[in-house]
């Protein structure tokens, strides 16, 4: 499958290209990471001013209103150049998650803030115990007044120490693990009795564990309906398969053009590692499993917007698109002999940062299971 784009998703792209080729090197974001705060403010600003953070939102923020092909064409780049900035969080997950469960109230105070780079977002859902159920929820949310007080902890929240804002599932109503019941809170990150312990994720990433010991949100800022927190997430993890799935093609497709210029140029036993027939296969292989990973990914792409919901064509991509990419990144290394296993070759990154997709809302395992289910 291939998607035949149009000339606004066009410019789009290249611009996005020619960005990252000026301002991205793996050089850059080496001393990005390295830093302290561990993103770059000044890179976020000329996404803002490009109009990268607004292109999946719809017309009436200035988006290109084509939300999904927009977010695939810039997570392909973004997976490319392996970039550290929460595009993926704060305008797929909480931008999507606004735009599609938020009032008119919510969508244009918050929204703007996200197109225009001036709010960052992350998306706090994972618990302790809940492995990747959305809607195992042990975080409770009781109304006080005009007011619900969230008690409870939540791991793994990539992007929160950048974040201004939050998005926090916790239940409001029935048991643990029931699959209604939980609701979805706009908390601000500086609020009361809210803690963060931050860490560095093994791709380069900041994500933090928060602690929530009677935090106060306005009853306002609940995000859709009561006890709709399952549903409204679950429609945010296919779309937030669809945008991984893009990355990971990106970097794929990064590890195959480095495998093949090394390939190339690394000589042994007087001739180019290219030349013997075993390692051409290899890397035909890896090419198939790029190709196939593109037509999966563009297919999921364009379903996210059936009304009918996308969530077993999600969870088949999410499986098949990550088995390639770990396959992929595990030929690129070995081809690469031991200067694949250092840290100052970009090859190891793209790896890691693969790893880090494949558990992110679900491993393959996982989504093989929920295929199988649906099925």
């Amino acid at each position: 499958m291939d998607i035949r784009l149009t000339d606004e998703q066009e410019l789009l792209k290249s611009s996005v290209q020619r960005l990252l080729k000026d301002k991205y090197s793996f050089e850059t974001r080496r001393k990005i990471v390295a830093s302290e705060k561990g993103w770059s403010r000044d890179h976020w600003k000329a996404f803002a001013d490009m109009g990268l953070l607004a292109a999946p939102l719809g017309e009436e923020f200035g988006g290109l209103g084509a939300r999904p092909v927009a977010t695939m064409i810039v997570m392909r780049e973004f997976g490319r150049h392996l970039v550290v900035e929460p595009f993926f969080e704060t305008v797929v997950l909480a931008g999507g998650l606004i735009e599609a469960e938020g009032d008119e109230g919510q969508k244009q105070e918050h929204l703007a803030q996200i197109a225009s780079g001036d709010a960052v977002w992350a998306l706090a859902w994972a618990e302790r115990k809940s492995r990747y159920e959305l809607y195992d929820v042990e975080t409770t949310a009781r109304r006080e007044g005009d007011e619900y007080v969230l008690d409870g902890t939540k791991i793994a929240v990539v992007g929160a120490p950048w974040a201004d804002k939050l998005i926090v599932s916790a239940r409001t109503s029935g048991a643990r693990r029931d699959r209604g019941g939980t609701s979805l809170f706009i908390v601000d990150r500086q609020a009361a009795n809210l803690h963060l312990q931050s860490f560095k994720t093994i791709d380069g990433r900041r994500a933090a564990e928060i602690s929530l010991a009677g935090v106060r949100v306005p009853a306002a800022d609940m995000l859709g309906k009561a006890g709709q927190g399952s549903r409204m997430l679950e429609a945010c993890r296919d779309r937030a398969i669809g945008a991984l799935c893009s990355e990971a093609v990106g970097a794929m497709a990064e590890l195959n053009a480095s495998t093949l210029e090394y390939s190339k140029t690394r000589k042994q036993f007087g001739v180019a590692l290219g030349t013997f027939q075993v390692l051409q296969h290899r890397m035909v292989d890896m090419f198939v499993a790029l190709e196939e990973s593109i037509s999966l990914s563009q297919h999921l792409t364009l379903s996210l917007t059936s009304p009918d919901g996308a969530s077993k064509l999600a969870a088949g991509t999410k499986s098949k698109v990550l088995y390639a990419a770990r396959f992929v990144g595990e030929q690129a290394i070995q081809l690469h002999g031991g200067m694949g296993m250092s840290d100052e070759l970009d090859v190891g990154h793209y790896f890691k940062r693969i790893g880090a997709i494949d558990i992110a809302f679900g491993d393959s395992a996982f989504h093989l299971k929920r295929y199988a289910r649906a099925a």
